[in-house]
């Protein structure tokens, strides 16, 4: 049952037509490009888009400064870090040198001291 009732191929045809006609009907009576409401409407939506990239541009200088704030902090972070660690090596280069600087001072007062030991025995020996 494709087609309900009675129908002919003339009917149907001419049911067809009409759809068609109704169709150009109703492109013909939409609002054309000269039309002030289309004008109202376009100008409308050009206000909107430019508004729109805008607020896009904005958004994206404020990440450029985020970034680039982010990117001085971390230069400030990462400075720092090598002075810090610039520091502790010189403390610890220093430490060492106190501590070489001891074991040499260490090792003249031994020596001294058996020079010392060793004239006084050549005195009392001869």
């Amino acid at each position: 049952m494709r087609h309900p009732g009675d129908n002919s191929f003339a009917e149907r045809r001419k049911t067809s037509a009409d759809a068609k006609r109704e169709l150009l009907a109703k492109f013909a009576s939409a609002p054309k490009l000269g039309d002030p409401a289309m004008q109202e409407r376009r100008a409308a939506r050009e206000t909107i888009a430019a508004a729109r990239e805008a607020r896009r541009a904005e958004r994206d200088a404020l990440k450029a400064a985020e970034n680039e704030r982010i990117l001085i902090e971390a230069a400030a972070l990462t400075a720092a870090a090598e002075a810090d660690e610039r520091a502790a090596a010189e403390a610890r280069q220093l430490e060492i040198n106190d501590r070489i600087s001891r074991v040499v001072a260490d090792e003249a007062a031994r020596k001294a001291e058996r020079d010392r030991r060793y004239a006084a025995r050549k005195a009392r020996q001869g």
